[in-house]
C-alpha cells in the first residue's frame, strides 16, 4: 500500500472534484506586405472541423503549459521544433468560462508573440492547414479564439510602445517612414509624421543615422535619410498611442 503524501489531508478525496482539461493556444503575429497578419491552423476534427482557430492543443502529464504551446506550434504548422523554441512567448492570460469547449470543462492558458520573418506554415498534427491570414479578414474562430485574438493584439500593440521591437520588421537600413508604417499597421492608426520623427530621434538609442546617401521613397519630396537600429532594447521614454485611438 503506498503511502499517503504527507502534506494531504487524510480526508482529501480527488475524486470529489470536477476533473478538467488544459490546453495551451498562441496568437502569434507578422506583418507582411505593409499588414498585421496572423497565425492560424483550420481544425481537422470536430468540435468546429473545418473552421479557424489559433493554434494550439492540450498539455499533456510531462509538460509545462509554455512546453505544450512550443509543441502544439510545432506539430500544426510544420514549424521546425528549432524555430517554435526560439520564439519569445509572453503568456497573455488565462481563459476558464464554463462552457468555452464543448467536450469538456476547458481551461487555457494563451500566449501571444509577434516575429518577424517567419516561414509559411503547413497544417499538421489535427490541423488540415495553417496560414498567415491578414487580421483585419479574421472573424468567427473556434472556441472563443476571437476573444483571445483581440486581447494579444492589444498587448502586442502595447509591446511596441516600450520596446524596439519594430525595427525588426524593417530593412536592415530604412528611413522613418518606413518604420513609422510598422507601428500604423500594429496599431491600426495614422500617426503624425513630424511628432514620430521627433519622438523617435529624441528616444536614446533607438535608431542611429547611417552615413550613406538618402533613399528616394518614390514621392515628390527630398529623399530620405536611412536609420539603423540603435542598441537600445526598452523605449524611455515610452512611445506612446494617441490617446483615445487604441488599435
Amino acid at each position: 500500500m503506498t503511502a499517503a503524501h504527507p502534506a494531504l489531508d487524510e480526508d482529501y478525496d480527488p475524486h470529489a472534484f470536477e476533473p478538467f482539461a488544459l490546453t495551451a493556444d498562441l496568437a502569434v503575429f507578422t506583418v507582411r506586405e505593409g499588414r498585421l497578419h496572423v497565425l492560424l491552423v483550420e481544425r481537422g476534427r470536430p468540435p468546429y472541423a473545418g473552421t479557424w482557430a489559433l493554434p494550439g492543443g492540450f498539455v499533456l502529464p510531462h509538460e509545462s503549459a509554455e512546453q505544450a504551446a512550443r509543441r502544439e506550434l510545432a506539430e500544426e504548422t510544420g514549424l521546425s521544433g528549432a524555430t517554435a523554441a526560439r520564439l519569445h512567448l509572453e503568456q497573455l492570460r488565462t481563459y476558464s468560462d464554463p462552457g468555452r469547449d464543448p467536450r469538456m470543462r476547458v481551461v487555457s492558458v494563451a500566449y501571444t508573440a509577434l516575429v518577424p520573418d517567419l516561414p509559411e506554415p503547413r497544417g499538421g498534427g489535427d490541423a488540415a492547414q495553417a496560414r498567415w491570414l491578414p487580421y483585419d479578414t479574421v472573424h468567427a474562430l473556434a472556441f472563443d479564439h476571437d476573444r483571445i485574438l483581440a486581447d494579444a493584439r492589444e498587448r502586442i500593440g502595447a509591446k511596441l510602445e516600450y520596446t524596439c521591437l519594430a525595427t525588426a520588421f524593417c530593412p536592415p537600413e530604412f528611413t522613418l517612414g518606413e518604420l513609422r508604417q510598422v507601428y500604423e499597421t500594429v496599431w491600426g492608426v495614422a500617426l503624425d509624421r513630424p511628432n514620430f520623427r521627433r519622438k523617435v530621434l529624441a528616444t536614446p538609442g533607438f535608431v542611429r543615422a547611417v552615413e550613406a546617401p538618402p533613399r528616394r521613397t518614390g514621392g515628390r519630396g527630398k529623399p530620405a535619410a536611412l536609420y539603423r537600429a540603435g542598441q537600445a532594447t526598452a523605449l524611455h521614454p515610452p512611445l506612446l498611442r494617441p490617446e483615445g485611438r487604441t488599435a
